[in-house]
């Protein structure tokens, strides 16, 4: 078996989590190289010593990655009278017995993937109790262990691996569950809550998100953004010529203005300023650090909409130009999220 990180990432997506990987891992000194094919939902990256490629790529600065993992044991050609001996023996295999916190079951997020969705659960549920004889889980889920993630990837082809609460997305596929809320202006709003659940931790959106901070969404109409401020207790400066919804308009929190969110700027320091206009890249890119390099705002979500081809190469390009167009030493996270499209999400704030 080849040491190996295993990553899920959306799926058409793949040559792009690959050349992230292949170029950090030779920046950080851990050269390797990647497999992946495009539409399977999932890249797998070789290199001498997996656990020395996990240190060298944390979680939290991979875009294209929802979730990483170290893959344990590669099984094929199983019997599917029984799959669980081929995992018990790969396990063993590994050394003394050190006990798992969670079990999860998967499948890739893809075409070919979903229909494996019903065995992996199933599976899953007959694995658990084999796994707490042989002391390989805990009798109770314990989530500050590592976790041991089971991987469908058909029938008789299953992927062992593990993965560090610390360095990884707490949620299967490394996809939280959120629901549209009938009260959302659009389906955008998921792309804003589920940016503030995965970019920031629990004390930052303790301490970020508090009533009566004053925010800007830039490009807002039809609000799904704005709505999503609001809901955190903001009062919001909604900038668009287009038209919100009027119960945006209602609440009392929002004042709706009819300008240009590249040519606005807000007579004082905000709070926050969100941004999810459909524009090129790199002049979003620029406008964002112009907001940081005159102090507008305080912290800023936006997305970068990705053009077809070269977009890991664009979306370090954008990253680079918006750190150093903003002349401030920033903490930048930037994600892929599950929610977004053709785009990328970034989350900034100032260091310090």
């Amino acid at each position: 078996m080849t040491d190996a990180l295993f990553c899920w990432c959306r799926a058409g997506f793949e040559p792009e989590l690959a050349a992230e990987l292949t170029e950090r891992a030779a920046l950080a000194g851990q050269p390797g190289y990647a497999r992946a094919d495009r539409g399977t939902g999932y890249v797998e990256f070789i290199g001498d010593s997996a656990a020395a490629l996990s240190r060298a790529l944390p979680f939290e600065q991979l875009v294209f990655a929802r979730q990483k993992l170290l893959r344990l044991a590669d099984l094929r050609g199983l019997n599917p009278t029984d799959r669980i001996t081929p995992v018990l023996d790969a396990l063993n295999a590994l050394g003394p017995v050190v006990p798992f916190g969670e079990l999860w079951a998967e499948h890739p997020d893809s075409d070919t993937g979903k229909p494996l969705a019903g065995l992996a659960r199933s599976f899953g549920n007959a694995l658990r109790p084999a796994l707490r004889k042989a002391g390989w889980l805990t009798a109770q889920d314990d989530p500050r262990r590592p976790r041991l993630h089971v991987v469908f990837l058909s029938g008789h082809h299953i992927v062992l691996a593990s993965s560090d609460p610390a360095d990884s997305a707490p949620w299967p596929l490394g996809i939280p569950r959120l629901r549209v809320n009938a009260d959302a202006p659009s389906r955008s709003a998921l792309k804003l809550e589920e940016a503030l659940l995965t970019l920031l931790d629990d004390d930052e959106r303790a301490r970020l998100l508090r009533d009566n901070m004053q925010a800007a969404d830039l490009g807002a109409a039809p609000g799904g953004w704005t709505w999503v401020l609001m809901r955190h207790g903001m009062m919001v400066t909604a900038v668009d010529n287009g038209p919100l919804k009027q119960a945006l308009l209602d609440s009392g929190r929002v004042d709706h203005l009819r300008a240009d969110g590249f040519t606005w700027q807000p007579r004082r320091r905000l709070d926050w300023m969100v941004c999810d206009m459909v524009e090129q890249p790199r002049r979003v890119a620029e406008r964002m650090a112009t907001w940081f390099r005159e102090d507008w705002c305080r912290h800023a979500v936006f997305n970068l909409k990705l053009p077809m081809k070269k977009r890991w190469e664009e979306t370090r390009i954008c990253l680079e130009a918006f750190e150093h167009g903003s002349h401030r030493k920033l903490t930048i996270r930037a994600r892929q999220l599950f929610h977004d499209r053709e785009e990328i999400t970034v989350f900034a704030m100032p260091k310090g």
